[in-house]
């Protein structure tokens, strides 16, 4: 399984040199800080899609969700646990040399204690998620779980399908576009995708125990243990908050391009 640790520690570090070379190289009018984002994003989106891929191979390939198991459940942890680490450096990354763009200069000429403070002021709920995962989620997979609960494990994979159309949100916004029909598309799939496979998914998985067991939904909390219902509230609390400021984000854009649309129509009519 160390070779899982490994090969994570060489392809997502190795992916985000590679994307961030190209891009300098192909890209020249691009910033610093457009290339460090969209190879962050990028390498996002890669990771993303695999979670969902092992995810969705786990999910259904366990009859049985609580005593069958799946070797793709730690080896995919242990794959993915370099890229949390890469992510919040790329983060950082991204952060320092977006605030340079920004012409803070005083605070951003060059890295220090002030810039990753900011960062983690910035950006310390993302930060705090990707710590908890490598500090608390990997043990209890690895090391606590007496090898139940493979289904409910790959279930949390597939809560990464919202993240590589973020991650096409994001790019678009930072190339311009986003006041194009296709970041318009692109964010009703990522409140649909974000609302199914990260708030939906927990009484989807609370609903699969009561099948398999014969409890009535609405009864399967009081059969399981108090650390697992804890556990999935601390999971899903974030998800609800991080839904709330997209659903603000997507009412924030609506209201601009339906104020486009009037300041359009009515230069349209005075011309006329």
């Amino acid at each position: 399984m160390l070779s899982a640790l490994f090969c994570g520690a060489v392809v997502f570090p190795g992916l985000f040199y590679s994307f961030k070379k190209v891009f300098r190289s192909k890209f020249t009018q691009w910033s610093d800080a457009d290339v460090v984002c969209v190879s962050e994003r990028l390498v996002s989106a890669i990771h993303a899609s695999l979670a969902t891929a092992a995810g969705l191979t786990v999910v259904t390939s366990c009859r049985h969700i609580m005593t069958d198991s799946h070797w793709l459940v730690n080896g995919f942890v242990l794959f993915g646990a370099p890229y949390m680490a890469n992510d919040i450096y790329a983060m950082y990354l991204s952060h320092y040399h977006t605030q340079r763009v920004k012409g803070h200069v005083g605070s951003c000429s060059s890295h220090s204690v002030q810039t990753v403070k900011a960062f983690l002021i910035k950006d310390w709920m993302l930060v705090l998620h990707h710590m908890v995962l490598l500090l608390i989620f990997m043990p209890i997979t690895l090391f606590f779980r007496r090898g139940l609960g493979d289904f409910f494990v790959g279930c949390l994979f597939t809560t990464e399908f919202s993240t590589p159309f973020i991650s096409v949100g994001k790019v678009l916004i930072q190339l311009g576009l986003d006041d194009t029909r296709l970041h318009r598309i692109n964010g009703i799939i990522v409140l649909m995708s974000f609302f199914t496979c990260r708030i939906l998914i927990f009484p989807f998985m609370y609903w699969m125990y009561g099948q398999q067991f014969g409890i009535p939904l609405h009864k399967v909390a009081l059969h399981l243990p108090l650390h697992c219902n804890v556990g999935n509230l601390v999971i899903l609390a974030p998800q609800i908050y991080w839904f709330i400021l997209l659903l603000k984000k997507a009412k924030r854009l609506y209201l601009r391009q339906k104020r486009g649309n009037g300041d359009g129509h009515k230069d349209h009519q005075f011309k006329e």
